[in-house]
Order: C-alpha cells, then structure tokens, then sequence
C-alpha cells in the first residue's frame, strides 16, 4: 500500500519561499509518476508540478513556472519535494502528495487512479 506524507508547509509572506517534502513509502519508486496537486478554499483541486521517477521529465502548470520545482531523491528516503519561491497570495491552499501508476505521468490536469497524502497547508500572506 502506498503511504505518502507531506511536511514543510507554512505561512510566509509574499515574495517568501517555502520547501515541500513528501515521505512515500509501500511503493518501488520507478514504477510511479509523483506530483503534487493544490487546492484553494472553494475550488478545485488542480495540478502544481510533477516528475518521470525514471526520465526525470517535469510538468508545470502555467500559474508556477520559473518559480517552483519538483524534484525528487529515489535514495532510502524515496523523499519528493517542491521547492516554491516567490510565492503570491494566490498560491496560499492545501498542498498534496500524489502518485499516479507509471512512470510516464498522465497530464498534469488528470487526477484519476493516484494515491493521495492527506497534504500540508500553505498560506501567503500579502
């Protein structure tokens, strides 16, 4: 069974950073595509960034390019992160771990068939 947990939020001011960490156990890493997703008050959870375990390929959604990270260190640890810089207000919501069977990841919109953490909370403060 896959288990992921999330760590590393917080509350910043805008213009801060943030450094995001997802523990995954229960899984061999290689056969997966790991991602996070985010979810504001009162909309949908969307699609952040995510990474091929094999390729090293990463997505982004439009809103965090140049300013986000997705990486991922398949050592012991099997640890993911999302380094976020300049953060803005709008990007303040619950942040969750997700992975999707794989390793090639479905398109970054798609949240079907993916194990879920149960998410950090972030929040950007003008």
């Amino acid at each position: 069974q896959v288990q992921l947990v999330e760590s590393g939020g917080g509350s910043v001011q805008a213009g801060g950073s943030l450094r995001l960490s997802c523990a995954a156990s229960g899984y061999t890493y290689n056969k997966y595509c790991m991602r996070w997703f985010r979810q504001a008050p009162g909309k949908e959870r969307e699609g952040v960034a995510q990474i091929n375990a094999v390729s090293r390929h990463t997505s982004y959604a439009d809103s965090v390019k140049g300013r986000f990270t997705v990486s991922q260190d398949n050592d012991a640890n099997n640890t993911l992160y999302l380094q976020m810089n300049n953060l803005k207000p709008e990007d303040t919501g619950m942040y969750y771990c997700g992975a999707s069977a794989g390793p090639r990841c479905p398109n970054l919109w798609y949240g079907g068939n993916t194990y879920w953490g149960r998410g950090t909370q972030v929040t950007v403060s003008s």
